[in-house]
């Protein structure tokens, strides 16, 4: 008998098995539909009272989707809306997508009409540099439809081959490759990456691991057309076939709460290191640049980005090593840490020689604080 021990993407192996469960204080048996992804080592598995045809069919059929808080991708959509990404093979023509704040009375909220460019790491992504190309690293992806193909260095820079990485659970990193090497079916190599983009640095995972979950950006997922008031509802979702009503089996129920992300102000760059400019003891101030989280704002054409925010406030934190000693407001990107103050959580004011760490945070008057910006500082 030969048992192959490699398997190419798109295969995968299914079988039932019995489990005993708990349903309303009753202890009873039931049979479970297992489908593992031999290739990723992905799995799906279903409960169902019995193991039918149709239970074999209904575990096939339903939908892969990624509900993704994301920063703002286009400027044709507000920045408070989340994304989805959907699959099914086989796909059934188009998707509902249906949402309800309990477990009944759904309401429809749109449609997906396109299975989009889904898939799962078959190699770790480890941490690289952000704002230049990651020439160090390279990732395998298994890609469960479509294709990929290598872009210019210039396509890049204008927001071409991009994809969204889940490197933690809900926490997506925007990457871009110029390179997607296909290196068998369905497994490509991504290569001479931007990583970090639309100021996702802090979802940057160490590593991101084999099995994460990966979406190309592109027009085959659904902007999820909510209120800005409904940031930070939970619902109850439900998406599969259009044609079947919303409680057919083939529905795929999950639960998501849109965060607003693309609201959340970028963390602040190139803090101001103060042993470079020559100082004695006494009141010390903090510089900065600020970013913007405006589509506009990538541009060559413009100098001060635009601010983003109904006003400008910033928020710093003042830490020794793991201790914390204070916050400093500012309403400008520079504030004052002074003597008197230094004193108070020193000891005595800084000396060349000495350390400390900020976090920097630029507030948002809908969402509080967004990313913050993590330096030591050396006196």
């Amino acid at each position: 008998m030969f048992v192959p021990l490699a398997h190419a993407p798109g295969h995968a192996q299914a079988d039932f098995g019995e489990a005993m469960v708990v349903i309303g204080d009753v202890e009873q048996n039931a049979c479970f539909f297992a489908l593992d992804m031999a290739h990723s080592d992905g799995c799906f598995i279903r409960a169902y009272q019995v193991a039918t045809a149709e239970a074999w069919v209904d575990g096939h059929a339903q939908p892969d989707i990624a509900f993704m808080n994301l920063p703002q991708l286009r400027e044709d959509v507000p920045a408070h809306r989340p994304w989805l990404a959907a699959d099914a093979a086989p796909w059934p023509g188009a998707l509902g997508v249906w949402r309800s704040p309990a477990l009944d009375s759904f309401a429809f909220l749109t449609g997906v009409d396109g299975r989009a460019r889904m898939g799962r790491l078959a190699s770790a992504l480890y941490p690289g540099p952000v704002s230049i190309f990651d020439l160090g690293n390279s990732v395998l992806v298994d890609l469960t439809s479509g294709t990929l193909g290598s872009v210019t260095d210039l396509d890049v820079l204008g927001g071409a081959n991009a994809f969204a990485l889940e490197s933690a659970p809900g926490t997506w990193e925007i990457l871009q490759a110029a390179t997607a090497e296909l290196v068998s079916p369905g497994r490509y190599r991504l290569s001479r990456l931007l990583r970090g983009q639309r100021g996702t640095e802090e979802a940057i995972g160490n590593p991101a691991p084999i099995g994460a979950r990966i979406v190309a950006l592109d027009d085959l997922i659904v902007s999820l057309p909510i209120a800005e008031a409904e940031i930070g509802l939970a619902w109850n979702w439900r998406v599969g076939p259009a044609s079947r009503g919303v409680s057919d089996p083939t529905y795929t129920a999950e639960a998501f709460t849109p965060a607003g992300r693309g609201l959340v102000p970028f963390a602040p760059v190139n803090i101001e290191q103060p042993w470079r400019t020559g100082r004695v003891p006494g009141d010390l101030t903090i510089r900065w640049v600020r970013r913007s989280r405006d589509l506009s704002s990538d541009s060559w054409e413009i100098g001060e980005p635009p601010l983003g925010e109904t006003v400008e406030a910033y928020e710093v934190e003042i830490w020794d090593g793991a201790t914390f000693k204070r916050t400093l407001f500012t309403g400008t990107t520079s504030v004052l840490y002074s003597a008197a103050a230094q004193i108070a959580d020193f000891g005595a004011a800084l000396t060349a020689g000495q350390s400390f760490t900020v976090r920097i945070f630029q507030v948002s008057a809908r969402l509080g604080r967004g990313t913050p910006a993590i330096v030591t500082l050396f006196t």
